[in-house]
């Protein structure tokens, strides 16, 4: 049997200990038996490029890691706002238009309407309207998940590195198990 690769997306490259924490996330893959591709694992020449073009050399970076990884792992919890990462909600649709599994965590184990709402009103102060689906973020991430075969892990917890290790671990054992 191959050894699965498995992309681990979130915020955690913006983390101040992002190096630590994306080696503890593959050290857990490599416990479990799979090869962790953690983004800021490229090695990448950003020296002597406009920002511009350091962003793009990492976007490309991180989409040949996608189409080599077998699944995608997200740290799904909300990130400047009620909801995850921007380029983690990218990351999980361009591997579900893979075909590919999409398995996700987050320390906010609340519904993504109980995040957004500030009473039990149908609207936001914008006046735009709240999806009430009883999902812990917007459908088309959690029907991907669901539709992919996967599992969402949501729970109340303080961000802290191992909180998020304690998550991502459990994932991996749910997904060694069904291999």
């Amino acid at each position: 049997m191959s050894v699965l690769k498995v992309y681990i997306a979130g915020p955690d490259v913006f983390w101040p200990n992002a190096l630590e924490a994306g080696a503890a996330k593959v050290e857990l893959c490599t416990r479990y038996g799979f090869e962790g591709l953690f983004p800021l694992d490229s090695a990448l020449q950003l020296e002597g490029l406009a920002p511009r073009e350091a962003g793009m050399a990492i976007y490309r970076a991180n989409i040949n890691l996608m189409q080599k990884a077998d699944l995608l792992v997200a740290n799904m919890t909300p990130f400047r706002g009620p909801s995850l990462d921007a380029g983690t909600a990218f990351e999980l649709g361009f591997m579900t238009g893979l075909g590919k599994p999409v398995w996700g965590y987050s320390l906010d184990g609340r519904l993504y309407a109980d995040r957004v709402a500030t009473d039990n009103s149908a609207a936001d102060t914008d006046g735009m309207t709240i999806e009430r689906f009883d999902m812990a973020d917007n459908l088309m991430l959690i029907g991907a998940i669901a539709d992919s075969g996967a599992e969402l892990l949501a729970r109340q917890a303080t961000p802290e590195l191992q909180q998020h290790l304690r998550l991502f671990e459990q994932l991996l054992q749910l997904i060694a198990k069904g291999r």
